[in-house]
């Protein structure tokens, strides 16, 4: 008995020095962790900034009030001091704070609350009731790149978009407010609170330039206004480091109010998300190909009589009656579907889907957003000779915005893929520290630099001799590719839904940009439905207007203009008008012959400054700002 009296004793005491002494860090834990009570801190999310580092989305960050009901020992007391401040109603706000909760917000008078009402209730020193911080998200641009910068939900989580893909970076880090209480929930007098501080978000710079941003969505307004199409995806791109430097669609939204929308608006880019057939553009693809493997020269000659015969099927050209004798450069210009076919049919199956693969049609960019598609290619099984006719100029094969851009920048930059980016950088929000940057990423060589320079050549030529006219900017070097294409509709092609477009770089000798448009279901009024009559001017505009924004000189050492009379504008020259009186700045746009508008800004005798410089060709109807003040000013 004694001996088992001693055992037991022992085992008691060596269980007593194992709570005590070798594992008391591990009992304290445990008991830290039943008696502390957190209150949970949110962090500031982090901006989305432009390529500039201005801010496009921003957390407007206030205080709200949580209560800590078991604390609070006079609830009456303490909610008729609360709605003293905040208003409401004093049984509302009682009646949160009776809840069996460890916490609950005082919603929703108590939420986002100004400075005056936070002094206040900080004076107060009311057991129970604690301060935080809470955000909501602000567009100061409105709809500026909706899709591009997604939405967040109710608990500040992204749901599409940058706010998506990147939700851990801008989420940042919860703190909490910790104290001690009792079994009750009760705060136990005399002891320490524990702040632990919330780390903000990082803010993610992004490749957009919000200026050439708002050239694109203005075009897209000036599209929408005239033609009432269902959707439009414009991306405009940096051809030499794959950088996105504007991506617009329509429909959009103002992502302030996303809820009031529907889910395929907010939650779908077409610009990544949309595939469809791309109709001519994608010819570049087939005469880069030819090019390559020397299976065509552009001086050789080729006759359409307006249609090409594929196994029994006869594929007509558009134009009726057919081009007749012409070169293959004409066969571009032109873009001649008969022309393309037999291109088709010199590189066979093989090579021609090889360099479709290789330029990154039938696989994903592998862009930094959510939802992007990869478009459909013909099973090389299944390829007939029909199939390698309609493939050969864009028919029969599904495609995605981003991945015409990224060929075209291909052919623009040298003959290299590059992966497309939209994110530039993450940057550290309280030290202003670049965190991460994002570099240039090269996927492979598609073609040789002389074959490059041999299509881009013949791009510029489609836009000053050939359909792609509309896009033609004096002094700019444009070179481009129209698309009109059929949309399959039951299973046949209609004969009313067109997707048109038109992809665009510029200066051709050097690009410095490429840009896309695609405008699915125009519905024109008295105008043909052809990529070069719609889609052509917006990229037109677009790259002369970026070019300008960017800096770039003008060039007048381009293919000349070969005008269509009674297709193309006319055009006259800006006279210098800047330094002259009034007077004799209009009385010298009578005698120059120029058939221009003027529209006056300002007031006074003189002509201080004129807007577009002299020197610069208009469409004949065009306006002339000029500038007034009161003593004359120098040229500009």
């Amino acid at each position: 008995m004694l001996l088992a009296f001693v055992c037991g004793a022992s085992l008691l005491i060596g269980r007593l020095v194992h709570v005590q002494v070798l594992a008391v860090q591990f009992y304290n834990e445990k008991a830290v962790h039943l008696i502390r009570r957190n209150i949970p801190l949110p962090a500031v999310r982090g901006e989305i900034l432009d390529s500039a580092g201005q801010s496009l989305v921003y957390t407007a960050s206030a205080a709200s009030i949580i209560a800590v009901p078991r604390q609070i020992k006079d609830k009456q007391r303490t909610a008729y001091l609360l709605w003293k401040i905040i208003g409401g109603t004093e049984q509302g706000i009682l009646k949160l704070l009776s809840q069996p909760k460890l916490m609950v917000y005082i919603r929703p008078r108590g939420r986002r609350l100004d400075e005056a009402k936070v002094k206040a209730i900080r004076a107060l020193r009311l057991p129970g009731i604690y301060l935080t911080e809470e955000g909501k998200r602000e567009y100061p641009y409105g709809d500026l790149a909706a899709q591009v910068l997604g939405v967040t939900g109710g608990e500040g989580q992204g749901l599409s978009g940058i706010e998506l893909e990147f939700n851990q970076v801008l989420a940042g880090q919860k703190g909490a407010l910790q104290f001690v209480s009792n079994a009750r929930g009760e705060e136990i007098p005399q002891t320490n609170d524990d702040y632990i501080p919330p780390v903000p978000g990082l803010d993610v710079e992004l490749t957009l330039n919000r200026q050439i941003q708002q050239f694109a969505q203005r075009e897209i307004q000036n599209i929408v206004a005239k033609y009432a199409p269902d959707h439009v995806t414009i991306i405009v791109a940096n051809p030499n480091s794959g950088q996105i430097l504007a991506m617009a669609n329509y429909p959009t939204f103002n992502p302030a109010n996303w809820r009031s929308v529907p889910q395929q608006v907010y939650n779908r880019n077409l610009a990544i998300w949309q595939t469809f057939e791309p109709g001519s553009t994608f010819k570049i693809v087939t005469l880069a190909a030819a090019l390559q493997e020397k299976k065509v020269n552009l001086k050789e000659r080729f006759y359409d009589p307006g249609y090409y015969e594929v196994a029994g099927h006869k594929i007509k050209c558009w134009k009726a009656g057919g081009h007749g004798s012409q070169s293959y450069l004409n066969v571009v210009e032109n873009s001649c579907n008969p022309g393309f076919i037999q291109l088709g049919e010199r590189l066979g199956k093989t090579q021609l889907f090889s360099f479709i693969r290789a330029f990154g049609f039938g696989k994903k960019t592998g862009i930094t957003l959510p939802g992007e598609g990869k478009g459909i290619l013909f099973n090389p099984s299944r390829v007939g000779p029909l199939e390698l006719a309609t493939t050969a100029f864009g028919q029969g094969v599904s495609v995605t915005p981003i991945q015409q851009v990224m060929a075209m920048s291909a052919i623009a930059n040298g003959g290299i893929l590059m992966k497309p980016e939209i994110v530039k950088a993450f940057i550290n929000p309280t030290t202003g520290q670049v965190v991460k940057t994002f570099q240039p990423v090269a996927v492979h060589r598609v073609i040789s630099p002389e074959v490059a320079a041999q299509v881009r050549d013949a791009l510029e030529s489609v836009v000053a001799q050939g359909t792609g006219g509309a896009a033609f900017r004096e002094g700019w070097r444009i070179g481009g590719k129209t698309g009109t294409a059929q949309v399959v509709e039951n299973g046949h092609y209609s004969g009313a839904h067109y997707i048109v477009s038109f992809i665009g770089m510029a200066p051709v000798n050097h690009p410095q940009l490429v840009a896309y448009v695609a405008i699915d279901y125009p519905r024109p009024k008295g105008t043909p439905v052809f990529g070069g009559v719609i889609a052509a001017p917006v990229i037109g505009n677009l790259l002369a207007d970026s070019l300008q924004y960017l800096n770039v000189p003008p060039s007048l050492q381009g293919i000349p203009k070969k005008y269509r009379y009674g297709i193309d504008p006319v055009l006259t020259t800006v006279p210098g008008l800047a330094g002259r009186s009034y007077k004799d700045a209009v009385r010298t746009m009578l005698e120059s012959g120029t058939i221009l508008r003027v529209a006056v800004v300002g007031e006074g005798p003189y002509v201080i400054a004129q807007a577009p410089k002299e020197g610069t060709k208009l469409p004949q109807g065009s306006t002339v700002r000029l500038y007034l003040g009161p003593a004359p000013s120098g040229a500009g």
